[in-house]
């Protein structure tokens, strides 16, 4: 009798033994559906001896079902599966179940019914019908992702497919992509630029486990050199991944591959529609998506030929995911690419302090880009001392900063101001009584939008209008906002040159990959004059007409307890600067700060970064922070308060006595109210040398907690909230 076990998508059950009906044909990787209980379940058949045995006898195996018509999951892949779960700590059903994140593509070859528009007119025109009929143009969905699309109800849309309207179109879920052509536009590239791309070509001509930094600053063209790689992939017909931190980078990125390659890469990104999700899903899997552009989640795909790996912007804190299964995509890109024997390049101007230890120790190979592309300076940078160049009172852009960005508007130049706070203010209170707004599910304050006239947790998506009264005292029209969001250094622009056109840039405002091409456009084209934005603006974009960069409050990232917050104030003040002067015009940049003489400020202002990185390196060593030691998180949260101190306090006393090894708190979480759950925390820190994950497992599997208690372990943490 053929016995096979199965990793299956429930944590909690373990992996489970099923019997192999005769005439079934299976392998190590082959996706079945098999029964439990009553229901059918999907699992992943995996190497008997790398699971725990289950006790239960040949006789009273159940049988599987069938197995589905997908390529069974290759070795290397489930080999990444394994290491992922191992080193963050996760459960091996959560991490394979990123695998197979699109349960239709599991189904095989299949055709569905989308819907168009005819250009046809209703009988009656209702002011949903037009709005819907505006919104449509030019798209083609099913009838549930269009009303998504327009804004309308699903029975809007069957009632234009009544009245001819729309109409439907069969399309087969599988048809294949337009596929890239290595020689379409060969660039020209400078020299510098030629022996980085030769360094990149030869590995993946050699194949072999090879790991780069690509470490070049802003405007050198980093993208044209990696491009040179993927050719090379592209002529020995082997897959590519490229990984961006952002959804709204995906665009410009995209026209900038179809014009070097010919045809756009697959995307993979949360904002698919669940027909393109199946259908990038089954190419990758066959091998017919040859080159995929997508967010950190993309990295987990079944790929038939894994040639290369490009992470773009590696230094970027997004590719950390900090739910579910937390794990760093830049770190488990190069793991995959050591299993599946291939090269990965790491590309950043500002990498991480971790990459830079990696390629002093020999680990990954450094290819630098010292020069900006096309005989292009680098800015020059200076600091506005903000104790001694004051703002006018009741605003926050210091005169000369004005006095820069006036006369860039007279010469028809744009500018940027970058804030990394979204909304109008971060804090509303009442002026009468000093009441807060304070978010119902979270220990955070409500940030006021005037854009969309509401009052929001940027954490857990609450909202709500803004009174007319304060709920406290009663008193009308006494509400204040307190210190600057972008919006509200958007109306102080508004107000000192009225005659600038202004965008704001933030995740509210470009939240699709379309309203940032859009974006991107209006500014190619000058139409705007004046850019404020978020972290969103500091990276991807290249803007030869912007000449001016000022940085509200280079202040803002250094405040709360952020072990990197050294680091990644450095990294986005860089790269927000890395926007200014990328054309033919130089660039300026003016960073407003009430310190000056802080570290990371002064080496931004004397643009050296290698005395920034020193000391930061040396402050790690010290602090034993990463990379020089380990950092975990246990993070315990219950809907009950009691419930998760009570738990958080047992491990806290069952905590091991081990060499090497401090474990701080328990201790209530900076954040320690979040969508409804109390929390606490303790932190782990431990030298290289322990074995921190054995550590941290033995530790917590020996304790039983109740249902609403939830216990997570983060790995290499990024957010201390």
């Amino acid at each position: 009798m053929n016995r096979v076990r199965l990793v299956i998508f429930n944590a909690a059950l373990g992996p489970l033994d099923y019997r192999v009906p005769e005439g079934m044909t299976v392998e190590p990787g082959s996706v079945v559906v098999a029964p439990l209980g009553p229901r059918q379940i999907v699992g992943i058949v995996w190497e008997a001896d790398r699971l725990p045995a289950t006790e239960v006898p040949d006789a009273k195996l159940r049988p599987l079902l069938a197995v589905l018509p997908v390529p069974p999951l290759k070795a290397e892949l489930r080999r990444l599966i394994e290491w992922t779960a191992d080193y963050y700590c996760a459960s091996l059903a959560s991490v394979a179940r990123m695998v197979l994140a699109s349960g239709g593509a599991l189904r095989g070859p299949a055709t569905m019914i989308e819907y168009r528009l005819t250009g046809g007119i209703p009988e009656r025109m209702t002011p949903q019908r037009h709005a819907a009929i505006d919104a449509l143009e030019g798209e083609q969905a099913t009838i549930r992702e269009l009303a998504g699309v327009a804004g309308v109800s699903e029975g809007v849309l069957r009632g234009l497919v009544n009245q001819g309207v729309l109409e439907p179109v069969e399309v087969d879920c599988d048809r294949p992509y337009p596929r890239p052509r290595a020689d379409f536009a060969t660039p020209e590239l400078t020299l510098e630029q030629r022996e980085a791309a030769d360094q990149f070509v030869a590995a993946v001509k050699d194949g072999g486990f090879a790991p780069f930094l690509l470490d070049g600053v802003t405007g050198s063209g980093k993208t044209e050199v990696y491009f040179e790689a993927i050719a090379t992939a592209l002529t020995k017909k082997r897959q590519v991944l490229v990984l961006l931190p952002e959804i709204a980078l995906t665009e410009a990125f995209l026209r900038r591959f179809e014009e070097r390659f010919g045809a756009a890469p697959v995307v993979w990104h949360s904002s698919l529609k669940s027909t393109e999700r199946r259908r990038a899903w089954r190419a990758i899997a066959s091998g017919d998506a040859q080159v995929v552009v997508g967010a950190r989640s993309a990295l987990f795909l079944p790929y038939a030929s894994l040639g290369l790996i490009v992470v773009d912007e590696a230094h970027e804190v997004s590719f950390k995911q900090d739910e579910g299964v937390r794990y760093n995509a830049r770190d488990v890109a190069v793991m995959r690419a050591r299993f599946e024997g291939i090269p990965v390049i790491l590309s950043s101007a500002t990498p991480a302090l971790e990459s830079l230890q990696m390629a002093e120790a020999g680990v990954y190979a450094t290819v630098e880009l010292a020069d900006r592309f096309g005989g292009a300076r680098l800015p020059s940078i200076d600091t506005l001392d903000l104790t001694k160049e004051k703002p006018e009172r009741g605003r926050w852009l210091a005169p000369r900063l004005v006095a820069a960005m006036r006369e860039r508007l007279e010469r028809g130049e744009q500018s940027l101001l970058f804030l990394n706070r979204r909304g109008y203010a971060p804090l509303t209170l009442c002026r009468n009584c000093g009441f807060r707004f304070q978010c119902p599910n979270c220990s955070a304050w409500l940030v006021e939008h005037r854009l969309s006239r509401r009052l929001a947790c940027h954490h857990c998506g609450y909202e709500t209008e803004p009174p007319a009264r304060c709920p406290e005292c009663g008193e009308p029209e006494c509400l204040v906002a307190c210190g600057p969001g972008v919006e509200r250094i958007a109306d102080e622009v508004a107000e000192i040159m009225p005659e600038a056109r202004l965008a704001i840039a933030t995740s509210d405002t470009l939240n699709s990959p379309e309203k940032a091409a859009a974006f991107v456009s209006q500014v190619e084209a000058k139409a705007i004059d004046v850019i404020v934005g978020t972290q969103l603006v500091t990276k991807g974009f290249h803007f030869p007409e912007l000449t001016l960069v000022g940085v509200v409050d280079a202040d803002l990232g250094l405040e709360g307890g952020d072990l990197r917050a050294a680091e990644r104030t450095y990294q986005q003040v860089a790269q927000v600067a890395g926007r200014a002067g990328r054309g033919e015009k130089p660039g300026e940049v003016l960073i407003q700060t009430r310190h000056p003489e802080a570290s990371v400020i002064a080496a931004l202002a004397a643009g050296d970064r290698d005395a920034f990185y020193q000391a930061e390196t040396a402050a790690r060593r010290h602090a034993g922070a990463p990379p020089f030691g380990r950092w975990a998180a246990i993070i315990v949260s219950s809907e009950d308060e009691a419930e998760a101190k009570e738990a958080a306090n047992r491990i806290g006393a069952t905590r091991p006595a081990v060499p090497d090894v401090h474990i701080l708190g328990p201790a209530p979480a900076p954040m320690s109210l979040l969508r409804g759950r109390y929390r606490y925390r303790l932190l782990v820190n431990a030298r290289r040398s322990a074995e921190l994950q054995a550590i941290i497992r033995g530790w917590l599997g020996a304790l039983d907690f109740s249902k609403g208690v939830r216990v997570s372990v983060d790995i290499d943490p990024y957010s201390f909230v």
